[in-house]
């Protein structure tokens, strides 16, 4: 919540010099002055502080601490120096030094010649949450759970994840047409986060084989030690008429811990109906399964050579390309994770994906008053991975596939200044087909009833701009596109294994009442409508306007899945200067979206999602000396469940989930003199929510061992932060 003030820019004020130096010596003033010698130095340095208690604060605070801290020292400088001997420039910035969110960089370089820099930066995620549990070993890969005899009644406990990160970053010019840059980069992620682990077994499921029906689901907490390094090596070089890259991309991730496991289950868990059972400990038990070791992201690795440029093939006609090939490979050992892998199967899933990327792109003024482009792009993913049989039933499948994108589009200028844009677009997906293969390995039964191996989709966008008077400026945009694809593959099968490949059906034959088709493969149609304009009422007022919708409607050869969505939105924005010194801005946004989805049995559900934000702001000067502002903002974000039931059973009912937040911001900095100022800002913020994911009725959900999930409702903040601030030069 520190606010730190727009400065002039860094290369702003380069391209001021490059004209100076271009244009000759100047009638210099003040400004000028600062401009040919532009050495800074800002510190500011001061104290906030926020009201209300921690649960008060759990929203407000999820990046900035100020969720657990009460107060902090408020820290930052910023520093810009040049030698005019060397024409070295030194540049320092520190923001918010004394908060969970603090940036630390710093660079030193000689323009066109060289360049180093460093940067350091910490977030920390406080999640609002708060747990209600008797879980111990928070933080570490062996849990221990321990059943509450009440819902809710065990130890409060809040999660954090801290990221650091550091980096360092170097350029230098060979020549003129030639620049080489390096940059490194390390990520640190420490802390935990709400997960959870659930098992069901009886006499009937496949790998459980329990002698009683019996399930649960315990809340867990994962344990998150890892870091990510990345490195970028890249080779400038550039000409009259090209440009051209050449670069080194590799990245690597580590993960400290490669599993979790519930160690102990303490105390009777309790079912639906809030009776007490034991889930055991021996094999063939609920606690068996629910104690089975549970994986965590596994260290993996990739790295990229790829190769960008333009070229200039006349003054009218220019091209731009790139091309990548992507090795990306997960080789972490079963053992080293803490996993026990069958007996005859590797020691590790030995993941290689390679991607080959090509894209090219053509832009073109054959006439003064026509544009036109082009451009086309190619993935080819291989997935070598190998497959094996793990668990009792299913083996991995690779998912290698080939994607195609293009693109064509004219503009042209009529008469009375009309511009039109007309545009195609072109998708082509083609998939990897589930097989058996040799080895004869099986697939889920009930997963999907089909899927496609090829998907197309051809779209048109027309839109048409226009002066409608000397002070409004409109456009309409439409875009309509049509996506279907090959013939449906039946997944089913009358027999206990698979055939070796899978035959393409009609829709007639693959047809299923309460069939699974993935809704990325169904065919589509999409519609959308957007308007625009632009009026410049006055010297002293300007507004905008939007409107827009849209809808997707799906098909497959069933009455199930996904049938339609929409979306629709409108907004104003505008400001007025009410005076040389007073500037007012405001906006209003409404965007509604729609989903429409039957399950496979059960229920029928229309999904309605309403936002609606508002936003009032003024800035200005009390005199010479008082500089003053501040803005109103609301919003309101609605979800409303809509269920019907597609059985004899009645479906039930789900309550509206709301969030709504109303926030007032504002500052006032005094002039001490020519160097210093005090600036005051203060913030209050009321927010409320109202949901059923982990409390309803005002009763929480209880986990098998009575742990609980539980936020503030209402929550409201004041923050106020008072900062002197001195510049050096």
């Amino acid at each position: 919540m520190n606010t730190r003030e727009k400065q002039f820019g860094f290369q702003h004020k380069l391209l001021v010099l490059a004209l100076l130096a271009a244009f000759g010596p100047a009638h210099a003033d003040g400004d000028t002055d600062k401009l040919i010698k532009p050495d800074k130095a800002v510190v500011s340095v001061g104290a906030a502080g926020v009201l209300g208690d921690s649960k008060d604060r759990s929203i407000f605070g999820q990046y900035n601490g100020w969720s657990t801290n009460d107060s902090a020292v408020l820290l930052d400088f910023e520093l810009i120096q040049r030698e005019d001997e060397t024409g070295t420039w030194t540049t320092a910035e520190g923001r918010n030094l004394g908060l969970d969110n603090r940036e630390l960089s710093v660079a030193r370089q000689k323009q066109g010649d060289w360049k180093v820099s460093a940067a350091y930066s910490e977030q920390v995620r406080h999640d609002p949450r708060t747990l209600h549990t008797g879980l111990q070993g928070i933080g570490n890969t062996q849990l221990s759970v321990n059943s509450l005899a009440v819902a809710g009644s065990g130890a409060s406990q809040n999660l954090d994840i801290k990221r650091s990160s550091l980096s360092v970053a170097g350029e230098k010019w060979i020549s003129s047409g030639l620049q080489l840059e390096a940059s490194l980069k390390s990520e640190d992620k420490d802390g935990a986060r709400l997960t959870g682990v659930g098992a069901y077994c009886g006499p009937s499921v496949v790998g459980a084989k329990c002698p009683v029906v019996s399930g649960a689901l315990l809340m867990l907490a994962e344990p998150i030690s890892s870091s990510t390094y990345q490195m970028d090596v890249k080779a400038n070089l550039s000409g009259s008429d090209y440009t051209l890259t050449a670069g080194y991309y590799g990245s690597i991730y580590k993960n400290d811990n490669g599993s979790m496991r519930v160690g102990s289950i303490n105390g009777s868990l309790v079912d639906t109906a809030g009776s007490p059972f034991s889930a055991g400990s021996g094999a063939n038990t609920l606690g068996d399964l629910l104690m089975q070791p549970i994986s965590l992201a596994p260290d993996n690795q990739a790295m990229q050579l790829y190769l960008d440029g333009t070229y200039a093939i006349t003054p009218t006609i220019r091209t731009t390309f790139h091309y990548a090939i992507t090795h990306a490979t997960q080789s972490d050992s079963f053992a080293g994770m803490g996993l026990t892998a069958a007996a005859g199967l590797p020691a590790n899933l030995n993941a290689v994906v390679d991607t080959e990327l090509a894209q090219i792109g053509v832009t073109a003024r054959p006439l003064p008053k026509l544009s036109l482009l082009a451009n086309v792009r190619y993935e080819d993913i291989k997935d070598k991975t190998p497959t094996a049989l793990y668990g009792d039933t299913y083996s991995n499948q690779n998912n290698s596939s080939h994607k195609a994108n293009s693109k064509a589009e004219a503009t042209y200028l009529f008469p009375d200044s009309i511009r039109a844009t007309f545009g195609m677009d072109y998708a082509w997906v083609q998939r990897n087909v589930p097989s058996v293969g040799s080895s004869a390995l099986y697939i889920p039964t009930n997963s999907l009833t089909s899927i496609r191996e090829e998907t197309t989709e051809l779209g048109y966008r027309a839109e048409v701009r226009k002066p409608i008077f000397d002070t409004v400026n409109a456009s309409v945009a439409y875009l309509q596109s049509w996506r279907n694809g090959s013939h449906w593959i039946n997944l089913g099968s009358t027999t206990a294994r698979y055939p070796n490949t899978y035959q393409p059906m009609r829709d007639g034959d693959v047809y299923s009442a309460i069939g699974i088709f993935p809704t990325t493969m169904m065919d589509r149609v999409r519609d959308k409508v957007r308007v625009m304009a632009d009026w410049a009422a006055s010297d002293k007022l300007s507004l905008q306007f939007s409107l827009e919708g849209g809808q997707d409607t799906y098909s497959a050869p069933t009455t199930k899945g996904m049938h339609s969505s929409a979306m629709s939105g409108a907004g104003v924005d505008g400001s007025y200067a009410v005076s040389d010194a007073w500037k007012a801005t405001g906006y209003v946004t409404y965007a509604q979206q729609t989903l429409a989805v039957d399950q496979s049995a059960g229920y029928v559900a229309s999904i309605n999602n309403i936002s609606t934000n508002i936003g009032l702001g003024m800035v200005g000067k009390l005199n010479a000396k008082w500089d003053v502002g501040g803005d109103l903002s609301y919003l309101d974000d609605r979800n409303s469940y809509g269920l019907g039931s597609s059985t004899t059973s009645p479906a039930g009912s789900l309550p509206d989930v709301s969030y709504r937040t109303l926030a007032l911001k504002v500052f006032a900095k005094y002039a001490l003199d020519a160097r210093s100022d005090v600036r005051v800002d203060l913030v209050q913020q009321s927010t409320s929510f109202d949901e059923w994911t982990w409390a309803g009725s005002g009763v929480p959900y209880a986990y098998s061992d009575n742990s609980t999930v539980s936020m503030q409702a209402s929550q409201n903040v004041t923050y106020l932060g008072v900062k002197y601030v001195y510049r050096l030069k």
